[in-house]
């Protein structure tokens, strides 16, 4: 499946309410066709006694009185009447109008009220909604910042099979891109607030990407990170390469620069083309093909990697980090141990079953 923010952001979606999007049993339609009944009663009521009182003039008042007479009668305001009711039937026609459009007002003043009440409401409950499914996360990760950076970073982790959280305080922005993201769980105003962290469950994320477009807006989000979990991963996003020494001393465990990445790349697209090719087709392919890491949890079994078929067609050992240094693609009889590395090629599937596998000898 092809990233739609790859290169440029997507032609904007059809906006929806703010909020989860609206389910079959709101009840918000509903209401908007009683308010769109009730406004074409009054409507209706209004331009029939406008006739009447035209013709209960003997025509010779104007349209503007009757109009007028309407108006004071269907709201019962009772003004002077400026176009006289002399027989019966005038007056049981203004009683009629009088009963029917007051109905109508009040009714459509109603229908009104409970539909700002309902929209608050509905909106108040499907909010809830959705923090109780973000505190139920685990290992989770939270990409605070949801322009093109953040929307890159929200995609790979979907293509990927990571849960996430989004925060922006630009609710629009997860409007306009709801359709590129299923299920989408997101929550709206400043990341670097301890509140809205905790709310997006920062305890129990595996990490958290300080992607915003504002350097310093990206520190604090770091130092807030670090102080309600020093134990999550932080990565953020720096646009001046100055600014990078300044994350890592405030806890961010990796800083990346999009200007001085994009120069790199660039180059590399120039001097190394296949390289370049290769990486962005794993990037684009259906299968969501990845170079993945897989730490080797303690109480693992230490065992040769010919023991442990790290290469089959769901995925692909290249590499084993032990420590500072690299064994690039191991042989057979090279010992696994608890705390190496695993740098494998694999897509979603692949990383589960691998993770099962190293699970199923862990003790």
């Amino acid at each position: 499946m092809p990233n739609p923010f790859s290169h440029h952001d997507r032609r904007a979606a059809p906006r929806r309410r703010f909020g989860l999007e609206m389910g079959a049993d709101s009840a918000l339609p509903r209401l908007t066709g009683r308010i769109l009944f009730a406004a074409g009663v009054v409507v209706l009521v209004t331009v029939t006694a406008t006739i009447g009182f035209h013709e209960a003039g003997d025509r010779q008042a104007s349209w503007s009185d009757a109009l007028y007479m309407a108006l004071i009668t269907i709201s019962t305001v009772g003004y002077s009447e400026v176009v006289p009711l002399d027989s019966t039937g005038e007056r049981v026609f203004a009683g009629l109008v009088a009963f029917g459009g007051f109905g109508a007002l009040t009714f459509l003043f109603t229908r009104l009220s409970v539909f700002v009440l309902e929209k608050d409401l509905d909106q108040t409950l499907r909010r809830r909604r959705m923090e109780n499914r973000i505190r139920k996360l685990r290992g989770h990760y939270i990409v605070c910042g949801f322009g093109r950076v953040g929307r890159n970073t929200a995609y790979e982790l979907q293509v990927t099979g990571r849960k996430f959280v989004a925060i922006d305080a630009n609710p629009a922005r997860f409007d306009e891109h709801r359709d590129s993201f299923s299920d989408l769980l997101f929550l709206h105003g400043d990341a670097s607030d301890d509140a809205l962290l905790e709310s997006a469950d920062i305890k129990d994320a595996a990490g958290v990407f300080a992607v915003t477009g504002d350097d310093s807006r990206n520190l604090m989000i770091t130092i807030t990170a670090r102080q309600l979990n020093p134990n999550v991963r932080v990565v953020a996003r720096a646009h001046e390469v100055r600014n990078i020494a300044k994350m890592r001393k405030a806890g961010a465990d990796d800083v990346i620069s999009p200007d001085f990445t994009g120069g790199m790349r660039i180059a590399s697209a120039m001097i190394r083309p296949s390289v370049v090719n290769f990486l962005d087709e794993m990037l684009r392919s259906e299968g969501g093909l990845r170079v993945e890491e897989f730490v080797v949890p303690a109480g693992f079994l230490p065992r040769p990697v010919a023991e442990l078929s790290l290469r089959g067609p769901g995925y692909l050992l290249l590499a084993l980090r032990v420590r500072e240094e690299w064994v690039f693609n191991p042989v057979d009889d090279f010992r696994v141990e608890p705390g190496h590395v695993l740098v494998v090629m694999a897509g979603a599937e692949g990383r589960t079953e691998l993770e099962a596998r190293i699970a199923a000898i862990t003790h």
